[in-house]
């Protein structure tokens, strides 16, 4: 499944919201070093539940908006 995502960094909760279509991931972590995508991928497994080695991003690494994979 190919999902749109949009992250949130520095929120004050983690929590995923369904918008339109569109995947609204927040996350405590800031966009630094990677800690808020490997905080994405946390939460998309959860979310999905599903393994985190099921869920990877496709496009966007650096961007916040983002095509995710989830198998």
């Amino acid at each position: 499944m190919i999902i749109r995502i949009r992250v949130k960094s520095n929120s004050k909760e983690n929590n995923i919201v369904l918008k339109n279509g569109l995947y609204i991931v927040h996350t405590k972590e800031p966009a630094k070093e990677n800690r808020a995508n490997i905080s994405v991928i946390n939460q998309l497994s959860k979310f999905f539940n599903v393994p985190k080695g099921n869920v990877s991003i496709k496009h966007g690494l650096r961007s916040k908006e983002k095509i995710v994979e989830i198998l």
